[in-house]
């Protein structure tokens, strides 16, 4: 009996056991149903949006580059019609004073190249170079002498201009009194440039050499105006009224273009307008003045 009893005890012991656990685990769940499980806190935290990106600036268009100024052309320059340029001498220009050489041949050959008539580049230092000095000491203002010397040498090294009168139109003969030259133009251009010398403008009283009971006076005065050739005596030495003169042009009664054996540096005739003889030849050889050419006489 003892023995049955401890069976029914051991085999009631897990049956009572699993009542047991079945009753804490049923208060267990009605705990859990009558007590909320707290609620979760939902952390309100309002998520601060990421602040709006401040756009950046809308980039300013660059300014429009203003142009570059257009280039003013460097204005050209317009020279007259009547001038020529021809630019500083490739050849040393001596002072070779009066003396005849290879560098007075030099001097000549500058001269012409400027326009001053020489009757050639022989390298003699005669009457004709002479005077094509002392018409280019004129023009550049320079003590008329005659003679190569240092200043004038420099002068005919680089001056760069051909010898120009007022003249830019037509073909005549241009007498300027004030520098006087006689300058020999052709189409508006400045052809020769001569050294002539005018009336002096002192009163003179003189017998006649063609008619020896006349007496001539006047005022020694070239006429200024615009005038023309009328007459001429082609070959060698005439006896003008006043004295002899060489193969005259005249242009205004017995006031002529002649060639004459002195042509100072100043004003020294009657009123007739001298060049040299050799001068005077090269104006008729070249047929450069016919009758008819205008002769313009100025101050």
């Amino acid at each position: 009996m003892n023995t049955l009893h401890s069976r029914i005890s051991v085999l009631c012991l897990p049956l009572a056991l699993a009542a047991l656990a079945s009753a804490c685990s049923s208060t267990s769940n009605a705990d859990s149903a009558s007590t909320p499980a707290p609620t979760t806190a939902t952390v309100a935290t309002t998520t601060t949006s990421a602040p709006s990106t401040t756009l950046a600036p809308t980039t300013t268009e660059a300014p429009t580059t203003t142009a570059a100024p257009t280039t003013t052309a460097v204005p050209t320059t317009t020279l007259p019609p009547n001038v020529e340029i021809v630019g500083a001498f490739g050849i040393p220009v001596v002072p070779v004073g009066g003396n005849s050489g290879p560098d007075t041949q030099v001097v000549q050959l500058r001269l012409e190249q400027l326009g001053f008539w020489t009757g050639g580049a022989d390298g003699q230092y005669g009457f004709a170079t002479t005077q094509a000095v002392m018409a280019f000491q004129k023009y550049m203002g320079l003590e008329a002498t005659g003679k190569v010397n240092p200043d004038t040498a420099a002068y005919l090294q680089n001056f760069t201009e051909r010898a120009h009168g007022l003249s830019d139109s037509g073909t005549l003969v241009e007498v300027d009194k004030r520098r006087q030259l006689l300058f020999l133009v052709v189409n508006g251009k400045t052809v020769w440039t001569l050294n002539t010398s005018t009336g002096s403008g002192i009163a003179y009283e003189a017998v006649n050499k063609n008619d020896p009971t006349k007496i001539e006076k006047g005022d020694a005065v070239t006429p200024n105006g615009l005038w023309k050739v009328n007459r001429e005596r082609p070959e060698g030495w005439w006896e003008g009224d006043l004295g002899k003169i060489y193969r005259p042009k005249y242009f205004r009664g017995g006031v002529a273009i002649h060639g004459m054996t002195s042509v100072p540096n100043y004003p020294a005739s009657h009123g007739c307008v001298r060049v040299s003889t050799q001068a005077m030849d090269f104006i008729w050889d070249s047929g450069m003045v016919p009758m008819g050419t205008p002769v313009w006489v100025h101050e």
